[in-house]
């Protein structure tokens, strides 16, 4: 519409829902009217948005009735309670959550990868798991130009994927550490400060994580590969914020180092940063704060006559959350999708 859209956030309080109106305020999504949703319980807070302040209002069946657009930075049983009363209202909603995620009616999307999937929505779309949207931008551009055979991930994620409690507990147990008094647990299974928890989210069946399925299951639906072979493994690292991969690829077609280097520096949303001569490769203490995803240290996987190898960081706040989700909503603006 010429006037702008009238933006819900939904969630408008918390770590992503603050990340999300950060990033309405950077970019160039015309707003026409924003409108700021929470827990009822936080009703009449106010937040500040381009210079204006602007009051939460809890969020409810009439919430959606002025709104075109809503970004959910809410949790699974929040959307489900409350996507059926966006619809009704004819708003469309971009969720954060789980909740729809491998629903074959809904989208899932990356915009780098499959933004012509927002066209089919029925009324939702949904925002892939922090650390897919980072591996699919990534993985993406040489299946297009090589095709993947097989994909072996292994992530270092940062506190801040479990929340500010993530947050508070790595530094209330640096101080515990130094100190020395006992580490105390309730976040995470084990201590986190100077350690590493190969468990993220809970185990099924198959001996793999909740979190390492949603890599394989995610990404098969973004990439349109639904025989793409995954193996992930996620791993909790005393890291505040961004989240790293180390990659292992296996192609159809011979990539030389160069072409693959060229082939990322030419796609969307990627930085390469790729000189280890000069000790030049993404660190998370360097990308957070930033929309891209940042990857070095490629080279030949010299077991495999097929393979590469490289690393891979984004900040899984921003590109693996609440900008993926702006970004669509962008798309869904500027092709009227509403």
């Amino acid at each position: 519409m010429a006037d702008g859209v009238r933006l819900a956030v939904v969630g408008s309080t918390g770590a992503v829902g603050q990340e999300m109106l950060q990033i309405l305020e950077e970019r160039n999504i015309k707003i026409k009217d924003l409108i700021c949703l929470a827990d009822p319980r936080e009703e009449g807070t106010k937040l500040k948005f381009k210079g204006e302040t602007l009051t939460v209002k809890g969020a409810s069946a009439d919430s959606f009735k002025n709104a075109d657009v809503a970004l959910f930075a809410v949790d699974s049983n929040i959307t489900k309670h409350l996507e059926p009363l966006a619809k009704q209202n004819n708003c469309v909603v971009i969720d954060n959550s789980s909740a729809y995620r491998l629903d074959d009616n809904v989208p899932l999307v990356v915009p780098e990868v499959n933004p012509h999937d927002i066209e089919w929505h029925k009324g939702i779309i949904a925002n892939p798991n922090c650390s897919t949207i980072i591996m699919a931008v990534a993985i993406n551009p040489i299946h297009k130009a090589a095709g993947l055979k097989r994909v072996v991930v292994s992530t270092y994620q940062a506190v801040s994927g479990a929340g500010v409690a993530g947050i508070n507990e790595l530094d209330e147990h640096v101080n515990s550490h130094l100190n020395k008094s006992e580490m105390i647990p309730q976040t995470f299974q084990y201590p986190i400060a100077f350690n590493l928890i190969p468990h993220i989210d809970v185990f099924t069946d198959n001996g793999y994580s909740k979190e390492e399925m949603k890599m394989v299951n995610e990404t098969r639906k973004i990439m349109n590969t639904p025989e793409l072979k995954i193996s992930a493994t996620a791993v909790r690292v005393p890291v505040y914020r961004s989240h790293s991969e180390a990659i292992n690829l296996e192609t159809e077609k011979i990539l030389s180092v160069e072409e693959t280097r060229r082939i990322l520096s030419d796609s969307s949303g990627i930085i390469v940063q790729d000189d280890p001569t000069n000790n030049i490769y993404p660190m998370p203490l360097y990308t957070s704060y930033k929309d891209e995803v940042f990857i070095g240290r490629i080279r030949k996987d010299i077991s495999s006559d097929n393979g590469l190898s490289f690393w891979v960081v984004a900040d899984q706040i921003r590109k693996g959350a609440a900008t993926n989700a702006v970004q669509i909503a962008e798309i869904v603006v500027d092709k009227n999708l509403y």
